[in-house]
C-alpha cells in the first residue's frame, strides 16, 4: 500500500496546479482542472460514485455504508499549490532510508538539517523533496494522495466495515477561495476533516481570524527641485503608515496564538502607492482591535495630509472555526483516538493560517484539520516523508472504523 501511496503522490505533484491571486474565476487557473479531472477519472475507475462541478472544478465522491452506521464522515483536500513559488515541472527527489545528511538540490540549494532541524526526526524514512527549482506540492497533494488511497482501499476491500464516506477535492485554497462555490448539500456530510496539516500528529481546530487590507495612497507629484511645501510622496506616506503599526506585531516576530500585521506586497511611485496587508489574530477582540488600529492609522494620515490621501479597503477573509467545532468535539476527540491507535502522539495546536475547513465550519460543516507529514510549505525546501503520509492514511482508516456504527 505504501508504494501505491508514493506513486500516487509522485504522479500528482508533477501536474502543475498553481493557483493565482486576484482572479475573477474559480478556479483561478484552468490548469487545476488537469488534476481534478484525473481524480474524477481515477475514482470512477475504482467504482466510486463521483460527480464534478464543471464550472468550478469541485470533485465530490460518495462511498455508501456497508454497516448500520448513518453518520456521514467526510475527507477534504485541495489540489492547488501556492502562488509563492512555481509548481511547474516539479522534479521530485526520493531518498530512501534517509540518514540525516544534507541533501544537495539544484542551483546550489541545500536541504540541510542544520537549518531545517525537523529533518533529524526522519532518519530511516523515505523522504521526498523537489530538486529545489520549484516547490514540491505536498501542500496539499499529500492530502490528495492519502484520500485517494483511502478510497482505493475501501473500494478494493468491501469486507472493511465502514459507514457513509464522503470525499471532496477543491481548487484555489491557497488564494483563499477554496470554498467560494463548495456545495455543502452536494457533499452531504455531517462532519469532515481537511487533510491539509503539517508535521506528524498535528491536529488543529483553531485558526486565525483573517482580514485583508488594501491601502492606496494618492500623492502629489511635482519636480523634486521645487517640491517644498507642495509634494506629497505617496511612497513615504505608505512607509509612514507601516511605522504606525506595532513593530512587535510584525509576522516575523510572532508565534503560537500571537496575531500580526503583514505587509504582503507594495508598489508605488511618488503620485500613487499601494500596500497589500493581511491581518491575523486568533482572539476575536484582538482581531477587531487590529482592524480598528489600521483604520485609525489611515484616519490620522488623512487628517495630516488631507482627506482622501489614503484609502483603505478592509475585508474579512475567514474566522476562527473553534466556536463552530466546540459543539462537535467528538471529531477532535476521535481524531486523537485515531492517532493513538496508529501509534501517533496527537499535537493539538492552532493553525497560523486558515484552511478550507475554517470557512466550511461557518457553512455548517464542522471540519478540523489533520496532518499530512509535510514541512516547509510554499517554498523550494518543502518535503514530506512517505512514512508520515502512511501514518496519515492509517489515521483516516481508523476514523472510518471509529465512525462505522455511529
Amino acid at each position: 500500500m505504501n508504494n501505491q501511496l508514493l506513486q500516487r503522490f509522485l504522479q500528482y505533484v508533477q501536474i502543475d496546479t498553481q493557483s493565482a491571486d486576484e482572479q475573477a474565476n474559480v478556479p483561478s487557473t484552468s490548469k487545476q482542472f488537469n488534476l481534478l479531472n484525473l481524480l474524477k477519472q481515477q475514482l470512477e475507475q475504482m467504482g466510486v460514485q463521483v460527480s464534478m462541478d464543471q464550472n468550478h472544478g469541485y470533485v465530490y465522491a460518495k462511498i455508501p455504508a456497508n454497516t448500520c452506521g448513518t453518520y456521514k464522515l467526510g475527507f477534504i483536500a485541495h489540489v492547488d499549490t501556492s502562488p509563492a513559488v512555481s509548481g511547474a515541472n516539479v522534479k521530485p527527489m526520493v531518498t530512501e532510508n534517509y540518514q540525516g545528511n544534507a541533501i544537495q538540490l539544484a542551483e546550489g540549494r541545500v536541504l540541510d538539517p542544520k537549518e531545517f532541524t525537523d529533518l533529524a526526526t526522519h532518519v530511516g524514512q523515505t523522504l521526498v523533496c523537489s530538486d529545489g527549482t520549484t516547490l514540491l506540492g505536498a501542500d496539499d497533494k499529500a492530502g490528495v494522495a492519502v484520500i485517494m488511497q483511502l478510497a482505493q482501499t475501501l473500494a478494493s476491500n468491501p469486507s472493511i466495515p465502514h459507514g457513509e464516506i464522503r470525499i471532496a477535492f477543491t481548487p484555489d485554497e491557497e488564494v483563499g477561495r477554496g470554498t467560494d462555490f463548495f456545495n455543502v448539500e452536494t457533499f452531504d456530510a455531517d462532519g469532515a476533516f481537511t487533510i491539509d496539516g503539517g508535521g506528524l500528529g498535528e491536529l488543529e481546530y483553531e485558526n486565525f481570524n483573517a482580514a485583508s487590507a488594501k491601502v492606496t495612497v494618492f500623492g502629489k507629484s511635482v519636480h523634486p527641485g521645487y517640491a517644498k511645501g507642495i509634494m506629497i510622496n505617496a511612497n513615504l506616506v505608505l512607509m509612514e503608515l507601516q511605522n504606525l503599526l506595532p513593530v512587535c506585531q510584525n509576522s516575523m516576530y510572532t508565534e503560537g496564538y500571537e496575531g500580526f500585521f503583514h505587509l504582503d506586497s507594495m508598489v508605488g511611485q511618488c503620485d500613487k502607492a499601494v500596500g497589500n496587508y493581511i491581518i491575523r489574530d486568533h482572539d476575536m477582540d484582538k482581531f477587531l482591535a487590529k482592524k480598528q488600529l489600521m483604520q485609525q492609522a489611515v484616519d490620522f494620515l488623512n487628517a495630516k495630509y488631507g482627506k482622501g490621501t489614503v484609502v483603505l479597503d478592509l475585508k474579512d477573509s475567514y474566522f476562527n472555526m473553534k466556536e463552530k467545532i466546540l459543539p462537535h468535539m467528538h471529531l477532535v476527540d476521535n481524531a486523537k483516538l485515531a492517532m493513538q491507535r496508529a501509534g501517533v502522539t496527537p499535537i493539538v495546536c492552532p493553525i497560523r493560517g486558515g484552511t478550507d475547513g475554517a470557512r466550511l465550519s461557518y457553512q455548517g460543516l464542522p471540519c478540523p484539520n489533520i496532518f499530512t507529514g509535510g514541512h516547509n510549505y510554499h517554498g523550494r525546501y518543502e518535503y514530506v516523508t512517505l512514512d508520515d503520509m502512511a501514518k496519515c492514511l492509517q489515521v483516516a482508516l481508523n476514523l472510518v472504523d471509529i465512525y462505522k456504527d455511529r
